[in-house]
């Protein structure tokens, strides 16, 4: 299916088709058809739609099934059958049940939620977690201090200012091998200073 059959406006155009004519379109579509594709649309978009429209309510959620219905339509025209009844039938059959599948799908997302009752559970504690991390970064700050001066230097480049080890060797004028070391060294000794395990 091309793109642009597939992304048609809901808008009828042309005179309405008969049930003669759908079903003759239905079966092109069958064999590929996009062209047969594109006037079903057009004769029973509105019509999908609508039904999906009075389902659902929500005209989003009515234009998400129409699309779905007639993707469906696409890849499944091969098995409609002209004797057992008319293409429109058919088509909207498919559209009532996608639309009340949909609304059962909600429903059963919207009783999951309100199975769950947090209003007894634990309040997040904004005033914790501000200490929290108060004291995390004081414990930084201090461990930060425990560092030799090209260490600490070489980190804060690193980690906070996102350098690379040829960039930090640069600002710093020290040979990369020599900042590769004690970086390697300074975090070492943050990790044993903060309490970390390696």
């Amino acid at each position: 299916m091309s793109s642009s059959a597939a992304h048609l406006s809901l808008a009828t155009t042309g005179a309405p088709e008969t049930p003669a004519d759908l079903s003759d379109l239905l079966v092109r579509v069958a064999r590929g058809d996009e062209s047969a594709f594109a006037s079903l649309y057009d004769a029973l978009g509105a019509s999908v739609y609508g039904l999906a429209r009075r389902v659902v309510r929500d005209p989003s959620r009515a234009e998400e099934i129409s699309q779905e219905v007639f993707i469906q339509v696409w890849q499944s025209a091969v098995k409609f059958d002209p004797a057992r009844g008319s293409a429109k039938s058919w088509i909207l059959t498919l559209a009532h049940r996608r639309a009340v599948d949909a609304v059962r799908h909600d429903q059963a997302a919207t009783n999951r939620e309100n199975k769950y009752d947090w209003s007894n559970g634990p309040d997040y504690d904004e005033v914790e977690e501000t200490v929290t991390i108060s004291l995390e970064h004081e414990q930084v700050r201090r461990c930060m201090d425990g560092l030799t001066e090209l260490q600490r230097e070489a980190v804060t480049l690193a980690f906070y200012q996102g350098y690379t080890y040829a960039e930090v060797a640069d600002t710093l004028k020290a040979n990369p091998a020599t900042i590769k070391t004690r970086m390697r060294d300074g975090i070492v000794r943050l990790r044993d200073c903060m309490g970390v395990e390696a």
